[in-house]
């Protein structure tokens, strides 16, 4: 059980160096690796064939796209610490931590700011949030 944890825990510290190296980045890495274009996001909307999708689009994938990462980031933070009573503080500090990385992208070069990036987030990290503390209610009662 505690090498499950161990590896359950590196795997998270990779998200979170990938999160960070992805955000401080000037340009796209990931538009670099699947794209080879340091100046393309990719998005969840792009079709398999790498066509072009019309603009009106495209923003959808990458809002679902930072809703998503930033959900399992939070679901797995917030799941080692479960049974710590100050969740809510890591709650407002995981919120604080994406409006500061989204923030950072008006310095960064070839970045560019997104209100919308910092919704998305934060409905991630809402929904991780909301799942630990329906799990931890349900929890308590069974016991």
């Amino acid at each position: 059980m505690i090498k499950l944890i161990n590896i359950s825990k590196g795997i998270l510290y990779i998200l979170i160096i990938f999160l960070l190296i992805n955000y401080l980045f000037p340009g796209s890495l990931m538009g670099y690796f699947i794209f080879g274009d340091l100046g393309r996001q990719p998005s969840l909307a792009d079709n398999p064939i790498f066509q072009p999708i019309p603009h009106d689009y495209y923003f959808l994938g990458d809002l679902i796209s930072h809703f998503i990462f930033f959900a399992l980031i939070s679901f797995g933070i917030f799941n080692f610490y479960l049974k710590n009573r100050k969740l809510k503080n890591l709650f407002y500090i995981l919120l604080s931590f994406s409006i500061v990385l989204e923030l950072l992208h008006f310095v960064i070069p070839n970045r560019s700011f997104q209100f919308l990036d910092i919704v998305a987030n934060s409905i991630g990290i809402i929904f991780a949030y909301f799942i630990i503390i329906i799990y931890r209610f349900y929890n308590k009662r069974k016991t």
